[in-house]
């Protein structure tokens, strides 16, 4: 048997407690996202699992189903949050959101408006970046999208960040001196002259588009005011399997989600 300190259990820091939320791995396929209460039981394919006997625990511990089956009880990371979202629209994928909060340059006290919600998985991430003393203001024209991201954003505690509103933003931006704007949605060449009014001076405009259309013509809008840097990309993200004597590239692949285009607020574009 492998030793294992006995400070692990007593250390205050890691331990799980009662509310907590806990990312449950078995292998790639089966994992799950839930939060930990006395006297409940979890019940999965490879038998059940006793909540109230984590509380005490350290993340990082394996835990021994009612079949005898081995899992991992982690504390979710802002990927595994952003994964296992409740979805009513289509999640971007993590090598997007990764380029995005760079290309952003989002920290603590970022201040961003973000249109088109979704299901709130951007948002988590973008509100887990400006932490604490940041703010996203996201809108969406479904009532029902913002519900399920309301929902979503809650479970992850990362609602006091977040500012969520019912909001056509083809017809203005109600925020000012922002330092991001960012666009999920289907003509987004409509809020590129609002988006420069509300953004601060070197504020950062960035669209997610599915079509090269849509990227032509938010392009020519930038084009026509003070942005400089106006650059689209599309990131491709491929998985090697590390084996003996067969590492190679997997047969399947992220391939295209859709094209990221940013540019970046000056106040005069020079002759």
């Amino acid at each position: 048997m492998r030793y294992i300190p006995e400070s692990i259990f007593t250390s205050k820091m890691t331990n799980i407690k009662e509310g907590d939320e806990i990312y449950l791995v078995f292998d790639r396929k089966q994992n799950y996202k839930l939060k930990v209460m006395a006297g409940e039981k979890f019940h999965t394919r490879k038998g059940f699992i006793e909540l109230g006997d984590l509380i005490g625990k350290p993340y990082g511990m394996v835990v021994t189903s009612s079949l005898g089956a081995s899992f991992y009880v982690l504390k979710p990371l802002i990927r595994d949050r952003v994964l296992k979202t409740d979805r009513q629209t289509q999640v971007l994928y993590p090598k997007d959101i990764s380029y995005i909060l760079f290309q952003m340059d989002l920290g603590s006290g970022s201040r961003v408006v973000e249109a088109g919600t979704g299901s709130g998985a951007l948002t988590m991430a973008m509100a887990n970046a400006v932490r604490p003393d940041g703010m996203i203001y996201s809108y969406d024209i479904s009532e029902r999208h913002q519900k399920v991201a309301a929902r979503n954003i809650n479970k992850s505690g990362l609602m006091p960040w977040v500012g969520l509103g019912i909001k056509d933003i083809t017809e203005g931006i109600p925020d000012e001196d922002v330092d991001a704007v960012f666009l999920d949605m289907a003509q987004p060449w409509k809020v590129v002259r609002s988006a420069w009014e509300a953004l601060a001076g070197s504020g950062v405009f960035m669209s997610f588009s599915p079509t090269i259309e849509q990227v032509m013509k938010t392009t020519e809008e930038l084009s026509n005011l003070p942005f400089i840097e106006i650059i689209t990309v599309e990131l491709l993200l491929r998985e090697i399997t590390v084996a003996p004597n067969k590492t190679r590239p997997r047969t399947q692949m992220i391939g295209h989600s859709g094209y990221m285009t940013s540019a970046r607020k000056v106040i005069e574009l020079l002759e």
